[in-house]
């Protein structure tokens, strides 16, 4: 009779991941606890150990409420913690996955006696750092314990595709187009008048618009507070819709042939004739010229860096990166990356550190996030010719590549929350939506499908989003 691989109650490999996930969550919550412990000072409200003595100062019951939540929080991960090591070393998990969990057990041990010495000496009495250090160390091992396990538990060896065959080509969407090539319009001027608006509004990519404007003015708000005026609101989030507008019409423009080989890119106005290329051209010239011109209002800075954002964009990612490097996506953040800057810089005439915070984590959650998308399209990505990574590695090492950017990303708005003063809702936010993504993206790694991988796809989104929207309500009202 066969044994399960691990003792109970956990026994199987996928309880054995989500005890992973779940020590990795709390890790990194207890991360976010800490890094809003040292912002409010919580931790001069208690200076004994392990207990906190009553203050005498009713002012610092607050305080007080923080340092214990953060000491509680320490000892169910460090249970936690604990409970891990023991499993795997007494479990079907691979040598790696036990040194690392042993050692992550170690370096948290060591983090108790920081804390311990930090609380009773005072901060100036322990190098500045080093408790959060080994925090982010003890949540690197967890993670990396975590995607090496589901590599081999989920994973298989040759699951990406020889491109140097010829794929199979799609079915053309205008299968009523004329003999030359051209889209039958519709014989109403009206109708002709709208379907061709839509076609323009299309290539200016409107889904990427909202994320984007968001990132902006999460930049905004983090360096104005509730200070921020409206004119400075308009001009940044007008210039930005239309960068992006130009971003998106220019791509439309470059991959014309390429979208033609792709079911998700092939009703593109450009791809089925129904815009011609030298009005699309001058379009996207339009677009450019009036974005550069509002953020000219502000200040120069942000007008450079909405340059900067669109010949990314369009020249570096869209001919250099995406067709070339099988590192596209993680290097194509950068465009993503540049409107937290334009938006510090719109109101402050500068780049400051938090909103190179900011733009770290929108760039570390650009794989995170897009890999799933490349998961879904696979074979499409395959036809068109581009080196995505589940089309050149696998999707096995896709998956845990999702799973590293993911990590990164969590410890990057720590590094954001220490850097501002962001307080509880952003704490919650990130927490919370960031164990929905984490846990979308282990099951995704049970389940292999595209329907898994949009669903770890719309949790990045939401993830993000709430990150960004919890940044404007912290800097803006609370």
């Amino acid at each position: 009779m066969a044994t399960d691989p691990f003792p109970r109650p956990i026994r199987t490999h996928r309880r054995f991941a989500a005890l992973l996930a779940a020590t990795a969550l709390g890790v990194y919550l207890l991360l976010i606890v800490g890094a809003t412990t040292s912002i409010t000072n919580a931790a001069s409200a208690c200076s004994t150990w392990p207990i906190c003595h009553t203050p005498t100062d009713p002012l610092s019951q607050t305080e007080l409420a923080i340092a214990w939540g953060h000491r509680l929080t320490a000892v169910v991960v460090g249970l936690l913690v604990a409970a891990t090591a023991v499993v795997a070393a007494l479990g079907d998990a691979s040598s790696r996955v036990r040194r690392t969990l042993l050692a992550s057990s170690a370096l948290y041990i060591i983090q108790i006696g920081v804390g311990a010495a930090t609380a009773v000496s005072g901060p100036a009495a322990i190098t500045p750092g080093l408790h959060l250090g080994l925090g982010v160390a003890i949540f690197a091992g967890i993670v990396l314990a975590l995607a090496w396990d589901l590599e081999l538990t989920t994973g298989s060896e040759d699951d990406q595709i020889d491109m140097r065959g010829e794929p199979e080509p799609i079915e053309s969407p205008a299968s009523d187009a004329d003999p030359a090539g051209g889209r039958t319009l519709p014989s109403s001027g009206f109708a002709r008048a709208r379907l061709t608006a839509f076609a323009y509004f299309k290539m200016m990519k409107p889904r990427l618009m909202w994320l984007l404007c968001l990132v902006a003015a999460a930049g905004m708000a983090l360096a104005a507070g509730p200070a921020l005026d409206r004119y400075t609101i308009v001009a940044t989030l007008g210039g930005g819709v239309l960068a992006i507008g130009a971003s998106g019409t220019f791509n439309h423009v470059l991959e014309r042939d390429v979208d033609q080989k792709m079911s998700r890119t092939a009703d593109r106005p450009l791809a089925n004739d129904l815009i011609p290329v030298s009005h699309a051209l001058a379009f996207g010239g339009l677009l450019t010229v009036a974005s550069l011109g509002a953020f000219a209002t502000i200040n120069m800075l942000a007008a450079a860096l909405g340059l900067a954002a669109i010949l990314f964009y369009s020249v570096v990612y869209t001919l250099l990166l995406k067709p070339n490097t099988v590192q596209n996506t993680v290097l194509g953040g950068f465009a993503g990356a540049l409107p937290a800057l334009i938006g510090w810089a719109a109101v402050t005439n500068e780049i400051g550190m938090p909103a190179l915070a900011l733009a770290g984590v929108i760039f570390l959650w650009t794989p995170a996030h897009f890999y799933n998308l490349a998961l879904a399209y696979k074979d499409d990505y395959a036809r068109g010719g581009f080196p995505m990574m589940p089309v050149v590695r696998g999707e096995t090492e896709t998956r845990k590549h999702i799973i590293y950017y993911l990590a990164a990303t969590l410890a990057s708005t720590v590094a954001l929350a220490w850097l501002t003063d962001l307080g509880a809702l952003y704490a919650a936010t990130v927490a919370i939506f960031g164990g929905i993504f984490l846990w979308t993206a282990v099951v995704l790694h049970f389940e292999q499908t595209e329907a898994a991988a949009f669903r770890s796809f719309h949790a990045s989104n939401a993830f993000l989003g709430a990150v960004l929207v919890a940044v404007l309500v912290d800097a803006l009202v609370l």
